[in-house]
């Protein structure tokens, strides 16, 4: 057995445009007006509830000091916001549910490590009908340290499966994550990076979900 571990946002579901109206009711409630647009900020989005807000207060010109604490006041707001609208417009990329469902039919485990907030990644899963497609589930607060560090990943490895594993994302904190934890990394090429994620060398890009059961054999093995 093999155990094949997902990042969340940006790699099997396209939530930008959620994150994007959660962070845009957050600066509403400090009294901004919007400063992200769903389609263009996409990859921001991807990056976490306080890369969006530090690039809205960029926009917004104010001092450093203003921004840190627009960001550290705006934060909890968008988690409110955000728990309220998880799944409005989120959707699994095209493919992913039936490549999941492909990579356990040929023996390997699957879960999931994201920076997004435990209980908002389990909810999500939940809403989407996706949860009891993985294992093991590691998100923000579940252990003191997030992803790039590698201990998130080797926990949701732990709890979901055995043997060699495989970190499959979209993003450069996937790739530090893997290469810190020492395994294969695979990076989506339908996020809003695209084919840069090249750039990033991986061990494998996958234009779409269809090629990623074979790419896993390939790198970890299938099991017998």
């Amino acid at each position: 057995m093999g155990t094949v571990i997902f990042d969340l946002d940006g790699t099997l579901v396209d939530s930008a445009a959620d994150l994007i109206a959660a962070a845009n009711a957050a600066l509403a409630q400090l009294g901004h007006a919007p400063q992200l647009s769903a389609g263009a900020d996409d990859a921001v989005a991807f990056r976490g509830g306080r890369a969006m807000l530090r690039l809205a207060f960029e926009r917004l010109a104010v001092t450093a000091a203003d921004a840190e604490a627009g960001i550290a006041a705006g934060y909890p707001l968008l988690l409110s916001a955000y728990g309220a609208a998880l799944d409005v417009h989120t959707r699994p990329y095209p493919g992913a549910v039936a490549a999941v469902e492909a990579v356990r039919a040929r023996g390997h485990a699957t879960g999931i490590c994201t920076n997004k907030p435990e209980a908002m990644a389990e909810a999500l899963l939940q809403r989407l009908g996706l949860r009891d497609l993985f294992g093991g589930l590691v998100g923000a607060g579940t252990l003191p340290v997030s992803k790039p560090d590698p201990l998130p990943y080797r926990e949701a490895v732990a709890r979901s499966g055995a043997g060699p594993s495989i970190l499959v994302g979209d993003t450069e904190t996937d790739r530090r994550t893997a290469t810190a934890a020492g395994v294969p990394c695979i990076l989506v090429g339908f996020g809003p990076l695209g084919d840069g994620v090249a750039a990033l060398e991986p061990d494998a890009v996958i234009a779409h979900f269809d090629a990623l059961p074979d790419a896993v054999d390939r790198l970890i093995g299938r099991p017998d």
